[in-house]
């Protein structure tokens, strides 16, 4: 298997070297034509997703025996099969030599992995096997404290989230308080902010382990009424942790710690979407601070919040883009109603209204309609410094935030996979039950070595951050970790037929949950576009130029 995987890895180095040259005028990318090969980016991107999580688990389990390692070259095998596929489709439209590719596509070496490792025959067996165990797949080591962590939002996910989910979810309802409040206790509004800022990451230290640990174990239970409370506070404290003055930490971030205020992000326009150069909201200069002019949506948590995160415009000239955009810090009562408006002692109004969504219920995305809502020079993360260097801010943030949204997907993909295994094992048709059937044993082999490689290379990707790498990696995961979650709440939904369709089965959340992974944090195709397939053509010119 190793020895494909490197096949396959030189293939796919060629083919990014192929297209950097076409993207490139002058040694450098050109906008233009990165926009004209759009198709052929986003193939590389999703490949890198595909022979990296290949790779890591191949890596992770070869010195072990048993299911683990099974699962492993499962997918390997499968996910070859897919890149070649890609690569094949972009070595042509590159006008490379695709004879490589298929010389690679029909050897022996391939049809015998296929044949030993995902034939059929193989995968029923696998299949079997995590019927035994219930789908409980993806063993990963984690460090004491991460270990101890995840037992404990375990327990707690299992006890108290995991009854109120569905709840939330049918009846469209706010995440109560009595369990925002426990969240509180168990700290963990402040796994990102050092101890020394009241919160619980070592000081000097990344804490990504036990962020992932802490968030996959609240998503399991529910998406939106836990999993995902982490992400704002995660975006916010990291904004400020790169940007913010010496007082602004100290002020903000211990609060931020024990949830008091919570925190929403207001970055997506209605008319720009993931182009966060372009936002227009606009921040007008006035005495001791700004005026807030425009709009913002799909701001999640924007009703409970006390504290936003905005990204608006302080420099009136468009033609700066990105270097024109500043971060402020707007304070507002909590409400928990669908729909609010704040208004100031001095007349500038803040309204929002919760847009109804088909999952992902419970915190709930806002339309916000800022209207000379005034914010003080103070509440500048960085203050007069920092203004224009708001874009900067907010990637650094969004690196942590698409590494637990990976981690929220994994979460989901467990939930999923442990229903449809104990649905299956449950379930009697034609005279058996469905884990009887060999159709059943291979997609159930197929899920779990999807949700165990997710695992692992969600993990893999966290140390990076520990190490302070791995900034494209986190963004490659939350792609490829989203894409599988999609698929396998899908497959779960099909093995529980009928009863997966109806509101009152988990699985039927966990897939319209799912669906919302591969648009925040960075739209599916703006992460493949605009970060992943970017780095990889930007580092093979700098090879060249070397």
């Amino acid at each position: 298997m190793n020895a494909l995987l490197q096949q396959v890895r030189a293939l796919f180095e060629t083919s990014v070297c192929g297209v950097a040259g076409l993207c490139a005028v002058d040694g450098s990318l050109d906008a233009h034509r990165l926009d004209l090969y759009q198709p052929l980016c986003y193939e590389l991107a999703l490949a890198a997703a595909e022979l990296l999580a290949a790779e890591t688990a191949v890596k992770a389990t070869e010195s072990t025996e048993g299911l683990e390692p099974a699962l492993a070259r499962l997918f390997a095998a499968d996910a070859v099969t897919a890149v070649l596929a890609r690569l094949d489709t972009v070595f042509s439209d590159a006008g490379l030599d695709v004879s490589e590719v298929h010389a690679v596509m029909t050897s022996p070496a391939l049809a015998r992995c296929r044949k030993e490792a995902a034939s059929h025959t193989v995968a029923a067996d696998i299949g079997r096997r995590v019927s035994r165990v219930g789908g409980d797949v993806g063993d990963v080591l984690l460090h004491e404290d991460a270990a101890m962590a995840q037992a404990a939002f375990q327990r707690f996910a299992a006890d108290t989230v995991a009854p109120m989910a569905e709840k939330i979810h049918r009846h469209d309802l706010t995440v109560p308080e009595p369990l925002l409040q426990q969240m509180r206790e168990m700290g963990v509004f402040g796994l990102s902010i050092p101890e020394s800022l009241g919160g619980t990451a070592p000081d000097g230290k990344e804490n990504a382990i036990v962020m992932i640990a802490v968030t996959e174990a609240l998503s399991e239970a529910s998406l939106a009424a836990a999993g995902s409370l982490i992400t704002r506070p995660e975006i916010l404290a990291r904004a400020l942790m790169t940007g913010g003055t010496p007082a602004q930490k100290a002020h903000w971030l211990p609060q931020i710690a024990v949830g008091q205020p919570l925190c929403a992000i207001a970055i997506t326009e209605p008319d720009y979407g993931s182009d966060v150069a372009s936002l227009s909201l606009k921040a007008t200069k006035t005495t001791g601070g700004w005026l807030l002019n425009g709009s913002k949506t799909w701001c999640t948590f924007a009703g409970k919040a006390g504290l936003l995160m905005v990204v608006a415009r302080t420099d009136p000239d468009r033609t700066l883009g990105h270097r024109g955009l500043s971060l402020l810090l707007v304070e507002k009562p909590s409400f928990d109603t669908h729909e609010f408006t704040h208004v100031q002692p001095g007349g500038g109004r803040l309204s929002g209204k919760a847009i109804p969504t088909i999952g992902y219920r419970g915190m709930h995305s806002f339309d916000l309609s800022f209207e000379d809502f005034f914010v003080a020079d103070d509440r500048v993360i960085g203050e007069e410094k920092a203004l224009g260097k708001g874009f900067y801010f907010t990637m650094a943030g969004m690196v942590g935030g698409r590494m637990q949204t990976a981690a929220r997907a994994c979460g989901v993909m467990r939930a999923a996979l442990k229903a449809a295994t104990s649905y299956a094992g449950d379930r009697k048709v034609f005279g058996a039950p469905l884990a009887d059937y060999t159709l059943t044993q291979v997609k159930l082999a197929r899920m779990a070595a999807r949700f165990a490689t997710c695992r692992r290379l969600t993990y893999a990707v966290g140390e990076m951050l520990e190490a302070g790498q791995g900034r494209m990696e986190a963004s490659l995961v939350k792609l490829f970790a989203c894409r599988s979650a999609e698929a396998i709440t899908r497959e779960a939904l099909q093995i529980h037929g009928g009863m997966g369709y109806a509101e009152e089965t988990a699985v039927s959340r966990y897939f319209v949950d799912a669906r919302v992974l591969s648009i925040f944090e960075g739209a599916e195709e703006t992460l493949a576009l605009k970060v992943v397939a970017r780095s990889l053509l930007e580092q093979a010119l700098e090879t060249v130029d070397a």
